[in-house]
């Protein structure tokens, strides 16, 4: 696979995640802001784009580890799938760290004051996260299966109170961008989720499930923001002409 460096960042992922690793070992968002080019990254990141399009080249032509192909997945499939695998992984993952960092809290965080930030910004994510899932579960997530039901015949589709569907969508993706600066915050004040010299079992425990928590993260928004909502953008303008 040839890349230049007029590519989108987030077309890229979509078209094989594998490139996601690359783009993380760099720290470059494909997910949040997904939307830029290569070109643009390097630029704003001062980056070599010769390397990165070199890393990017060698890891996509590699045939050694298959990539799952997301974008050839129908949307109601994908919207499923999202739904069933990162919905679920969250709501399961906050009732497991909430009581983590509040004994960390407890035992630590006189030594290590940005514990207490960390757990504010964290269950600041939970109640935000929790909201946001509700709303694609019961408002676009159950559209986007009705244009798919439409498109093969099977369906109608009444025009839904939020006008078009890419008025849902700016909210989504608004959300995601602030869920993404959170974590942000959260990989800064852990030292990238390195516990510290005097950490305990559950110090080590409670980082490299905050760890994982990101990194589902930016699966979870990769999936939503550079394939399933465009995928949904396309379609309603196909049903509508």
């Amino acid at each position: 696979m040839k890349i230049t460096e007029q590519q989108n960042i987030g077309k890229l992922v979509a078209e094989n995640y594998k490139a996601a690793s690359i783009f993380k070992a760099y720290k470059i968002d494909y997910c949040c802001n997904g939307n830029r080019t290569i070109a643009d990254v390097c630029k704003s990141q001062n980056l070599n784009a010769e390397q990165l399009i070199d890393k990017l080249e060698n890891v996509l032509n590699s045939t050694a580890t298959q990539s799952i192909d997301y974008k050839s997945w129908p949307a109601d499939l994908l919207a499923d799938y999202i739904e069933k695998k990162h919905h679920r992984y969250v709501e399961e993952k906050i009732l497991e760290i909430k009581p983590l960092l509040e004994k960390l809290c407890s035992v630590h965080g006189e030594n290590h004051p940005e514990l207490h930030e960390i757990k504010e910004l964290f269950m600041t994510s939970a109640g935000e996260l929790t909201a946001h899932m509700k709303k694609e579960e019961f408002i676009l997530f159950p559209f986007v299966r009705k244009m798919v039901q439409n498109k093969s015949g099977s369906g109608s589709v009444t025009s839904p109170q939020f006008g078009t569907v890419e008025n849902p969508i700016d909210m989504m993706k608004h959300e995601h961008e602030a869920e993404g600066e959170r974590f942000e915050k959260i990989a800064a004040l852990s030292n990238n989720y390195t516990p510290p010299a005097d950490a305990c079992s559950t110090y080590t425990v409670t980082y490299a499930l905050l760890k994982e928590f990101q990194e589902d993260l930016h699966l979870h928004i990769h999936l939503e923001n550079n394939i399933l909502f465009p995928q949904a953008i396309k379609m309603e303008k196909e049903l509508v002409h």
